[in-house]
């Protein structure tokens, strides 16, 4: 069974910025994509951003473009999303995701998240 653990979650100000970690219990290099998503209270799960397997590709949701970076490490089957300029509607608790399937659409494993606060 796969298991994916997230940290690095907290309490931080507008403008500030965090570094997520999400490390899985196998290579993430056997899962076609991994993700991040995000649920704010009374909110939907959404999309937040995704690396492919094949080439590294990034893909991010419009409200995170420019501001957050994923990134991957094979070696420690570790991958990371930093997020700079914080906003306080990027709160929520961020789920680290693991795909099997074609595309970055779906995903098979997930983590137990991580809460983000923005606030001042």
């Amino acid at each position: 069974q796969v298991q994916l653990t997230e940290s690095g979650g907290g309490s931080v100000q507008p403008g500030g910025s965090l570094k997520l970690s999400c490390a899985a219990s196998g290579s993430i290099l056997s899962f076609t994509a991994m993700g991040w998503f995000r649920q704010a209270p009374g909110k939907e799960r959404e999309f937040v951003a995704a690396i492919a397997r094949s080439g590294g590709s990034t893909y991010y949701a419009d409200s995170v473009k420019g501001r957050f970076t994923i990134s991957r490490d094979g070696a420690k089957n570790t991958v990371y999303l930093r997020m700079n300029s914080l906003k306080p509607e990027d709160t929520a608790v961020y789920y680290c995701a693991a795909g099997l399937r074609v595309g970055i659409s779906e995903y098979d494993y997930w983590g137990q998240g991580t809460q983000v606060t923005v606030s001042s």
